[in-house]
């Protein structure tokens, strides 16, 4: 049994890119989450109406690394990550006698900086590890011209009969096993696994491969025919992409070809739960699994994701949570909405420490042992840039003006002044979805009515009132979450 007064220890698994329904507790009978599925039937909870703060990497983890949302600090781009003054919750468990481990990608702290103050073991593998994609250079060859060629979508990754595939995500998965395996600390270790997977290209070997599911796809939302009410962003990426020629056995196929990653996570996910019961402290353990944002995969025609758009299918995301042995838990889904900016307040509150910053998340705690069932009345989620931002344009990446990266349909779009890239954030109520855009039109949709977001009732005068009362809420919250006065007052300096 723990100790009453020994804190938890603590997994945190985020996988990237992963769409909120794709897991099978929650009716997509595409993807194989045996084990999220068997961890929320006995053990924890998700909640399937959890949204992120940003649609992109790094807003979203500088967002619920922190409690803070990305407007409060800047934190709007790729390129903008947290600063050494900045607060990090793996800074604050280490300040709080944690032993934490992290293996696997950044998008959070610069890499101008050192890792340091963020965790005791920044995890290298023993050895070299095969990429995301085999053969880029050749492949992006071969589809140059085509209309796969900013698809996202590969399929198949070759391998020999019988071998694992060796990527980074295998590499980080099998360091956490065997870190937990052999941890004989007097610390509470945090585990901080930030994978790869799902992310685009849509690749995927044996034996997920072969158990890919195109049959059971959910149908997509359909390709849109008129833009003309919606962002000018989703227009210019489906223009560019071109895959308005593609036939719904393709867009199928993709889509299965997703959702077999994601099975392939869900394996990985089973070996660190498996690790940490072999070592009889899974009962001591409090395990967050959750996606930074999710993918178009298809919808609206479209494939991968933007900065300023807020479709449900980028903002929704999974959140399960496991609390350790000495949290009751209610176990199963909860309804109620919830944000990740709520995640590092759980966290806290589970460890009880008291956090040295002002930020704006709310534990989750209550929800997670049965004393309630709803949290917020709205969930919030921000990007885009101001005209002028040339800062804000992610001209750092390749892809911003070569034709031949993954990312310039979008990139490119960002590059320019026209109402492309604007300013944007979403207020979203359980019934209602409420866009404020600057240099375009705003967006309202009916999602009782309109759950797949294809009908723009901004501009009908039956939905005045409701738009005015979203309007009040996004007021409500900007003056809310503004700014954040430091804890520690500053000596008044006197003549």
């Amino acid at each position: 049994m723990r100790k009453k007064d020994k804190k938890p220890n603590i997994i945190i698994f985020n996988p990237d890119q992963w769409r909120g329904e794709a897991l099978g507790h929650a009716g997509n009978k595409s993807v194989n989450t045996k084990n999220i599925d068997e961890l929320v039937k006995t053990d924890g909870v998700s909640f399937v109406n959890a949204f992120c703060q940003g649609t992109v990497c790094t807003p979203s983890r500088c967002s619920f690394m922190s409690g803070w949302y990305p407007h409060v600090r800047g934190h709007r781009t790729m390129n903008h990550m947290m600063r050494p003054d900045e607060p990090v919750l793996l800074k604050t468990l280490k300040n709080n006698g944690y032993y934490v481990w992290w293996g696997g990608k950044n998008d959070l702290v610069p890499g101008q900086g050192s890792y340091e103050k963020y965790c005791d073991v920044m995890y290298k593998p023993d050895k070299n590890v095969e990429p995301h994609i085999p053969n880029e250079n050749k492949w992006r060859k071969e589809k140059k011209g085509t209309d796969e060629y900013y698809s996202f979508y590969i399929g198949e990754r070759k391998i020999k009969s019988g071998q694992s595939y060796y990527d980074s995500d295998t590499a980080n998965v099998l360091g956490a096993v065997d870190f937990i395996k052999n941890y004989s600390g007097d610390k509470p270790f945090c585990v901080f696994l930030p994978l790869e997977n799902p992310h685009p290209p849509c690749i995927i070997e044996e034996p997920w491969y072969g158990r890919r599911n195109a049959k059971d796809v959910p149908v997509r939302i359909p390709t849109i025919k008129d833009w003309s009410r919606k962002p000018a962003m989703l227009k210019e990426i489906f223009k560019k992409q071109g895959l308005s020629g593609w036939t719904e056995e393709r867009f199928k196929e993709l889509r299965a070809v997703y959702y077999a990653m994601c099975s392939r996570v869900d394996h990985q996910f089973g070996l660190v739960l498996e690790a940490l019961k072999n070592k009889k402290i899974y009962d001591d353990t409090a395990v967050f699994l959750f996606s930074d944002h999710g993918d178009f995969t298809g919808d609206y025609g479209i494939v991968e994701k933007t900065q300023n758009t807020f479709e449900d299918v980028l903002t929704r995301v999974p959140f399960i949570i496991k609390p350790p042995k000495n949290i009751p838990v209610k176990s199963g889904i909860k309804e109620g909405m919830v944000e990740l900016v709520d995640f590092s307040a759980t966290v806290e509150e589970i460890c009880n420490i008291k956090p040295g910053h002002w930020h704006f998340g709310r534990s989750l705690v209550p929800l997670i042992t049965g004393k309630k069932t709803e949290h917020r009345d709205a969930v919030f989620c921000e990007g885009g840039r101001l005209h002028g931002e040339k800062h804000c344009m992610e001209l750092e990446s390749r892809s911003s003006s070569d034709k031949e990266g993954y990312y310039w349909p979008r990139l490119q779009a960002q590059r320019k002044e026209g109402p492309e890239h604007t300013k944007a954030i979403m207020c979203r109520t359980k019934d209602y979805k409420y866009v404020m855009r600057l240099y375009e039109s705003d967006e309202l949709y009916d999602l009782k009515k309109d759950p797949q977001e294809m009908d723009n009732r901004i501009k009908d005068k039956s939905y005045e009132k409701v738009i005015l009362i979203m309007k009040d809420r996004l007021l409500k919250h900007y003056i809310e979450t503004c700014d954040v006065v430091p804890f520690d007052a500053d000596k008044r300096w006197f003549s």
